[in-house]
């Protein structure tokens, strides 16, 4: 946990602030003074602690993969600032404010739109995903307002155009002007690239992908699980029946066949252990079995004994009641092991047995098939359940993406009209071809 927190505290500094560098070179280099990139880092670090605020206000606490995410939105935020230096490098003799009015429905709609696409993270029961949506959605809202704002007021200084920035402007004349039969010709060209890449593609949506701890630190964590025989946090049985004995004699069944398969397992060096209430609490027949063999057996050996010795040796007398589940409960003894007793569920009773010294996936897929043998007995996996999850979630953010895209063109639609296509159709191609390169390159998705 600490290796991972350490690494995304890293992360979260490298796209951060190489992001905000990033953006200061650009600014310098493109207006060639040290004014709008004071104003443009102003209304971004304006932003950030808006979204930070805001975060900390509805969710208490802001998590790291959160910040991560945010570090992000330096790319977006500066665009507002930077649409407004470059229409006062256009056209310098226009008055601030006037400027400003003339942008203020494009920037608008800029912002609606980013807007929308963050907000539609927030459609989906992740408190992650749901901050990521509220820091992302509140810090371009206030770099916004502060763009808007601020800006025209603080800007006194004059601007004129470096060889970066006239460069930049002459690329546009050698610019491929898309006709109608070379739009078609591109759009053909990436509809094959966009066909190949996505029928190429699989989905991987495993929970261990996210684990990028190292790989020393990983197999240690193993060793010393499998030495002192650890119960594993995320695998277990859990046993359940109508009454308390039954799901004590489902645990004694389970550690019958558990034993069983590990009698021919071929690896000997990889044994696991298993804890189970029934260790200590053991069924009614299994008590009246024991009860039945152990006098039969120390009548006799005490007789023996007797004779050698020359006295008349007799055990004390057996416990008339078996011992009970809320007798164990009530000892001290059972301080270490409560939690593994459920109790009442659902009309009957569980408990959990916990396995010990797991440490090969192999040995998780045998178990998984052992459970289904033991009536009443299942197989629990975290990480593949939220695994299963992810998947779940993987397909409804796909539709919800979709309904972003659908609200986006709606709002271009208000603004252009028929030629909303035009600024629509680069964000759903850019979608499109970034998961089709996934598919090419063999990535999972």
């Amino acid at each position: 946990a600490e290796a991972g927190a350490a690494q995304g505290h890293q992360e979260m500094n490298t796209i951060g602030w190489g992001s905000l560098l990033a953006v200061i070179a650009l600014v310098l280099a493109a207006f060639r003074t040290v004014g709008p990139m004071l104003l443009i880092a102003l209304s971004l670090v304006i932003g950030c602690a808006a979204g930070l605020s805001a975060t900390v206000l509805v969710f208490g606490q802001v998590h790291l993969l959160t910040l991560v995410f945010g570090a992000s939105l330096v790319g977006v935020a500066e665009d507002f600032g930077i649409h407004y230096f470059a229409s006062r490098l256009g056209e310098p003799g226009r008055p601030r404010w006037s400027l400003m009015r003339h942008l203020l429905p494009g920037l608008l709609l800029a912002l609606a739109t980013s807007v929308l696409g963050y907000l539609v993270l927030a459609a989906v029961p992740f408190p992650g995903l749901r901050q990521m949506a509220l820091f992302s959605a509140v810090g371009l809202m206030a770099a916004f307002a502060t763009a808007v704002c601020w800006l025209p007021w603080m800007d006194r200084g004059g601007l004129s155009s470096g060889r970066f920035a006239k460069g930049m402007a002459s690329t546009l004349r050698h610019w491929p002007v898309l006709t109608r039969a070379r739009l078609w010709i591109a759009l053909v060209i990436l509809g094959l690239i966009c066909a190949a890449g996505l029928a190429r593609l699989h989905v991987n949506d495993d929970l261990r992908q996210l684990q990028s701890s190292p790989p020393a630190l990983m197999k240690a964590q193993i060793a010393v699980g499998r030495l002192l025989q650890m119960p594993s946090p995320a695998q277990f049985f859990l046993v359940q029946g109508r009454s308390e004995d039954e799901v004590l004699s489902r645990e004694e069944a389970l550690k019958q066949a558990v034993a069983a398969w590990q009698a021919q397992a071929p690896d000997s060096d990889a044994r696991i252990g298993v804890s189970a209430v029934s260790d200590w609490v053991p069924s009614r027949q299994r008590q009246h079995d024991n009860r039945t063999l152990t006098q039969a057996r120390a009548r006799a050996v005490l007789h023996e004994v007797g004779q050698a010795v020359g006295e008349d040796l007799h055990r004390p007398a057996f416990a008339e009641q078996p011992l009970t589940l809320s007798q164990w409960l009530a000892s001290p003894a059972s301080s270490g092991l409560r939690a593994q007793w459920l109790g009442a569920q659902d009309g009957g009773f569980a408990s959990v047995v916990l396995i010990r010294g797991l440490s090969q996936q192999a040995q998780a897929q045998a178990l998984r098939t052992l459970a289904p043998t033991v009536e009443g007995v299942q197989w629990v996996d975290r990480a593949d359940d939220i695994s299963a999850l992810m998947g779940r979630f993987r397909v409804v953010m796909g539709w919800l993406l979709v309904l972003g895209h659908a609200l986006v063109l709606v709002t271009l639609c208000l603004r252009f009209g028929r030629s909303a296509w035009r600024a629509w159709l680069p964000c759903a191609l850019g979608s499109l071809v970034c998961v089709a390169i996934l598919g090419l390159m063999g990535e999972p998705f």
